[in-house]
């Protein structure tokens, strides 16, 4: 059973850093297509970051050169290194298998992020 728990988020002021972590268990993280989703009260969950087999990296066009993802494959984890933050990048934070996000299934409880002065 595919379990994936997310941690490191908070309370950050603008323009401050956070690095999320997302532990996997079922699944084995190098060999998947995995991504970073967010969502915002009263909006639907987007795709923020994504690594799939062979390394390609794709970040939505907000995000792009302000947050970073990576893979420990000794770990079976994925991190989320989140820079310059704004407060629009406020939102509750989930990873999932790009596969399993698109059948909407095996989401975590997420982290929560919270971007304000």
């Amino acid at each position: 059973q595919v379990h994936l728990v997310e941690s490191g988020g908070g309370l950050v002021q603008p323009g401050g850093s956070l690095r999320l972590a997302c532990v996997a268990s079922g699944i084995d993280v190098s060999v998947k297509d995995m991504g970073w989703f967010r969502q915002a009260p009263g909006k639907q969950r987007e795709l923020v970051a994504s690594i799939i087999r062979g390394g390609y990296i794709n970040y939505e066009d907000s995000v792009k050169g302000r947050f970073t993802i990576s893979r420990d494959n000794a770990n079976n984890t994925v991190y989320l290194q989140m820079n310059s933050l704004k407060p629009e990048d406020t939102a509750v934070y989930y990873c999932n298998d790009l596969k399993m996000a698109a059948r909407n299934v095996n989401w975590g409880q997420g982290t929560q992020v919270t971007v304000s002065s």
